[in-house]
């Protein structure tokens, strides 16, 4: 509380201190005093209630994760769990958390790396802390908070459901601290995990802690995207702007139109290079910016590009503070990797304020670029989207080179929930008094449409979750079959499901009222009218159904259908209604009645596909599984866990099932520890679309086992398919000759060579490779067991060894 307070608001906050000490404790040690959302949460906290926030990208919704683990420390023994989505993010958090607390209460699990994990406060992978639950581990000893980060990453169709089986079955005690993105319908996800959690608050703020402006570059010109600088809901689209894109867009040669708004307008609307960009936002003082450019070629060119104009946002103690990071960051990766990976350009445009940042880089090499991104001696990066996921680099401006991107099948435009991740990169607290978002103008934009982008709480969560088999499993043996669907029915996917069956059956309620009234008004005292009214809609329906077809029909379709016709002529003619003075009023009423019958008949279907959707889907997943001896009934009747159930139940991964089928059948005898380390690459790696023709493979036993696995993929494939499961994708051993070589010892010059991919995309697959090394180190007996540890020692070397803490 500053000393200008008022006495109202210093009497205020010392009632807040009295309700909530260990705030009061929290908030003297900010370097900031708290928003009013991050005080709401950790009241909420200090209540012993769960919390949802929901609030913008960098709006500082960690704040109240960083209480959570305050309010465990104040306990002899209370643990905190640190979840993120992705390793980069768990990483950088396990380093914040040192910084903060020191080494000896900071642990990190990643799947391929553990480091304290019996600390006070854990960072993990949310997989990891899954796998936890299901194996009942030890170390969910007095666990007392677990913050879910990023937990909008439920609705990631490949890895979401991994976020609603941690909510369902982390124990009660356990306070939950959710932290998403302004999603739409936050409300509804605390909905569920009040249902689910206990009592749980949600906290909502759409105010961004540094305001943004938004602009669109045309030429040389910043255009403010608004006339106002209210919050974007309100605004009004710049009108000049509106004129210029007006002109822009009128159909005539490129040199008439560009003479037109020179004359006009003292100025060429042709898009800027790079460089130029770049070296404007550097007059203008609205450097460090970050361009997001939607592929990882792209941004690479982009440097290329920016360092051949001459590019120099450096002055020189920046530059020898710049190398001096470099090399003591990279001093432990070999000489002749360097040279392979790019060092000495990578070096050149770090020296210079450029660099890019994707994943196909070095994970070493992105960290560097981040640290001298936020000490602001990098100030361009070129980017990729991915940056924008949860990653601590805020700049002062973001620049949108278009607003459109590949989506892995054709360009499609940004969503606004896309667009508001990206410019949340923009503006940094305690730094910038606002930040900046540019458009680069291109004929076609339709600036209404930029402007709707800019609205605020701007996509739904929606559930992705769906039962595996490796899940099917663990509950079962835990609960059994009956109770096991009772869990699943409390999915936020079937609360979703149930929250549109409540509207669907409202609808139907409705209809059926105005059904009953159609039916009364078409009412005929001569007889059934809908009978009739059904019978004129056959008699159409041929009609129309035979109309242009004589020229085409055989002699006897044509008959049957002329008969047909003649007898439905017969009826209608015969029917009581059919000389009702009333009959053409009856017939109105009744036509809607009959299309109306039919919308209901519709939402009663959608009703009963939605009604227990998941329980269905546990249900085709266990007729799998019994089918395959992998569950079988007990002699009361209940479904349990044979030999084989018990092993998947320690497989974790989209190929559970094939792979513990490979294990029970022994598709892998007899190859060695290289030959390993390609199978489980063969089993991990997804090709890139451009990926075509057949891959070289290892010689010698890998290619009899590839063989087998896959003709049990093709089984499990056509049994999923029988029982109306969605299958999966074919084994693809593309980088298995690489992952081959790479494990008997081979330079990484040969590997990339090999596998024809950036350094950093050969890293993760590798990682991933050693995670399901390791699961079958533990599970596989005898050789197979030791072969698996072996090849993860084999990987684990290198530019994999040394790249980064995880």
């Amino acid at each position: 509380m500053t000393e200008t307070a008022s006495p109202a608001e210093r009497y205020q906050a010392h009632q807040a201190g009295v309700r909530f000490p260990r705030l009061a404790e929290f908030r003297e040690r900010q370097r900031f005093d708290l928003d009013p959302f991050q005080v709401s949460a950790c009241e909420s906290l200090e209540n012993g209630r769960s919390v949802l926030v929901a609030a913008p990208t960098g709006a500082g919704k960690t704040v109240v994760a960083d209480f959570a683990v305050h309010l465990a420390f104040q306990e002899p023994a209370a643990k905190v769990f640190y979840t993120a989505p992705m390793k980069a993010l768990s990483n950088q958090k396990f380093q914040d958390f040192v910084a903060l607390y020191g080494p000896e209460d900071i642990g990190l699990l990643t799947g391929d790396t553990s480091i304290n994990p019996r600390a006070r406060v854990v960072v993990m992978t949310t997989e990891v802390l899954r796998n936890m639950l299901y194996a009942d581990s030890d170390l969910l000893d007095d666990l007392a908070f677990v913050v879910m980060d990023e937990v909008h990453y439920l609705a990631d169709r490949f890895r979401g459901a991994v976020w609603e089986e941690v909510i369902i079955h982390l124990p009660l005690a356990v306070r939950l601290v959710s932290l998403s993105a302004t999603v739409s319908n936050a409300e509804e996800f605390g909905d569920w995990l009040q249902v689910v959690r206990g009592e749980t608050d949600v906290i909502v703020s759409e105010d961004r802690p540094v305001p943004l402006e938004q602009h669109v570059l045309m030429r040389s010109r910043l255009l403010p995207l608004f006339a106002t600088t209210r919050h974007a809901d309100n605004q009004r689209v710049n009108p000049e702007l509106m004129q210029l894109a007006k002109i822009g867009g009128r159909p005539q040669s490129r040199r008439s139109q560009r003479e037109q708004v020179r004359n006009r307008h003292g100025f060429d609307q042709s898009r800027m290079n790079r460089f130029q960009v770049a070296d404007l936002l550097h007059s203008r003082n609205l450097l460090p910016a970050i361009f997001f450019v939607f592929s990882r070629k792209g941004c690479d060119q982009a440097v290329a590009q920016v360092l051949r104009s001459g590019a120099q946002f450096t002055d020189s103690n920046e530059r020898d503070e710049i190398r001096e990071t470099v090399e003591e960051r990279c001093r432990t990766i070999l000489d002749e990797d360097l040279a392979v990976l790019g060092y000495w350009d990578f070096l050149r445009g770090l020296e210079r304020g450029v660099a890019a940042h994707h994943a196909g880089m070095l994970p070493a090499f992105k960290e560097v670029v981040e640290d001298l991104f936020r000490r602001k001696l990098v100030k361009v990066v070129f980017a990729t989207e991915t940056l924008a996921l949860g990653i601590n680099m805020p700049a002062r401006t973001v620049v949108l080179e278009k607003l459109e991107k590949f989506n892995g099948v054709e360009r499609v435009p940004i969503t606004p929930g896309e667009y508001t991740q990206l410019t949340g990169r923009a503006g940094r607290r305690g730094i910038d008094i606002e930040g900046h978002a540019v458009i680069q103008w291109q004929p076609g934009l339709n600036p209404q449409a930029m402007a709707s982008l800019a609205s605020r709480r701007t996509y739904p969560l929606n559930s992705s979750f769906s039962p595996t088999y490796n899940m099917a499993v663990n509950l079962i043996d835990q609960f059994g079959r009956e109770r096991t669907r009772d869990i699943l029915e409390s999915s936020f996917a079937q609360f979703q499901a149930d929250r549109a069956v409540v509207d669907l059956a409202q609808k139907v309620r409705s209809q059926e009222e105005s059904l009953a009234g159609f039916q009364k008004s078409m009412a005929c005292d001569r007889g059934d009218f809908g009978e009739y009214q059904t019978l004129r809609r056959e008699l159409s329906d041929l009609e129309r159904a035979g109309a242009g077809r004589a020229d085409t029909e055989t002699h006897h379709v044509r008959s049957t259908r002329q008969q047909a016709l003649s007898d439905l002529r017969a009826r209608l003619k015969a029917h009581p209604c059919h000389g009702c003075p009333d009959r053409d009023k009856h017939a109105r009423w009744a036509e809607r009645w009959i299309r109306l019958q039919r919308e209901n008949k519709a939402l009663r279907k959608q009703i009963g596909a939605r009604t227990g959707a998941v329980a269905r889907v546990f249900d085709r997943v266990t007729d799998v599984l019994v089918s395959c001896d992998y569950l079988k009934a007990s002699d009361d009747g209940t479904l349990v866990l044979t030999p084989a159930g018990q092993m998947l139940r320690r497989i974790y991964g989209e190929r559970d099932l094939l792979i513990t089928e490979a294990l029970r059948v022994g598709a892998w005898e007899g190859l060695d520890a290289a030959g390993m380390a390609a199978m489980a690459c063969a089993l991990v790696y997804q090709p890139r679309r451009d990926d075509v023709g057949e891959a070289a493979l290892p010689r010698g036993r890998f290619r009899a086992a590839l063989e087998a696995t896959e003709a049990l993929w093709e089984r499990l494939d056509a049994l999923e398919r029988e029982h109306r499961l969605p299958g999966s994708l074919p084994l693809s051993p593309a980088l298995s000759l690489a992952m081959h070589t790479w494990a008997s010892g081979g330079s990484l010059s040969d590997v990339l060579y090999e596998s024809d991919l950036p350094a950093g995309d050969f890293i993760r697959w590798t990682k991933q490779t050693i995670d399901l090394l390791d699961q079958l180190s533990i599970v596989a007996d005898g050789d197979l067991g030791r072969n698996a540890r072996a090849a993860l020692e084999k990987i684990r070397r290198g530019i994999v060894a040394y790249s980064s803490v995880a």
